[in-house]
């Protein structure tokens, strides 16, 4: 147990002399702390307190702050993690030509995911490219595709961004990748589905990339092949670490 852990909770009666000991437990916590429910439910039992509505306590068997409902104990915090945080949100603008997201990647995660949603593209069937930082060569990239009864593929090496890693058309926007390592001294890696043709939906598959230098980056670019882009949202997430 903690130094401010109890097993009980006293209970005055009038003209009895107060400790100094428990007036230094509730100066110290603020409300009581148990090593775990166990201790909790045998101090709040017998002729010691009755629980009432509203009744608070810490417990440190799961470093949370519990309430008494006036049926049950409920957990108020600390919230537990989540495996995917949102890192930033951003608008893109009207008939825009290329949208940078910058000050997205940290130290704090090693792996993000990107969605963009919403939005058109001023033409057809019209590929997305993203580059990283300020890099505009070295990028490589390949992908697989499924398309009216027929499997196929395509890529390319040392280009000037991850071409067609994703897609609009007048109706909306698709882009949706992983960015692996974008922030460590390590080959960055993508990965991500592809839609070509949308209007038809008739060619479906996978798309994957490597940009194979050392450079920690904090940002990148979204450029569309050819047109402009009004509208959409992107979400950047990171996945947590642990």
């Amino acid at each position: 147990m903690g130094a401010n852990a109890q097993t009980t909770v006293p209970k005055y009666s009038a003209l009895t002399v107060l400790p100094a000991a428990s007036m230094n437990i509730s100066a110290g916590t603020g409300i009581p702390v148990f090593a775990s429910t166990v201790t909790r439910d045998a101090a709040f039992g017998g002729a010691n307190k009755v629980l009432a509505e509203g009744q608070t306590c810490y417990l440190e068997s799961t470093n949370v702050v519990q309430f008494y409902d006036g049926a049950a104990w409920a957990t108020v915090g600390p919230a537990a993690a989540s495996g995917l945080v949102l890192i930033t949100t951003q608008t893109i603008g009207s008939a825009v030509s290329s949208v940078p997201v910058t000050g997205v990647f940290s130290s704090t995660y090693d792996n993000y995911k990107i969605v963009v949603s919403g939005g058109v593209g001023s033409t057809a069937n019209t590929g997305l490219n993203v580059t990283f930082g300020a890099t505009t060569s070295g990028y490589n990239y390949g992908y697989s595709y499924y398309s009216s009864g027929v499997v196929g593929g395509a890529g390319a090496t040392s280009t000037s961004s991850f071409t067609g890693i994703g897609e609009f058309n007048t109706n909306l926007l698709m882009l949706n990748f992983e960015a692996i390592n974008p922030n460590l001294a390590k080959h960055t890696y993508v990965m991500g589905g592809v839609a070509y043709n949308m209007s038809n939906f008739n060619a479906r598959g996978a798309y994957q990339g490597v940009l194979p230098n050392t450079t920690q980056y904090t940002a990148f670019t979204i450029t569309p092949s050819t047109g402009t882009l009004t509208g959409g949202t992107i979400r950047v997430y990171g996945y947590q670490n642990s």
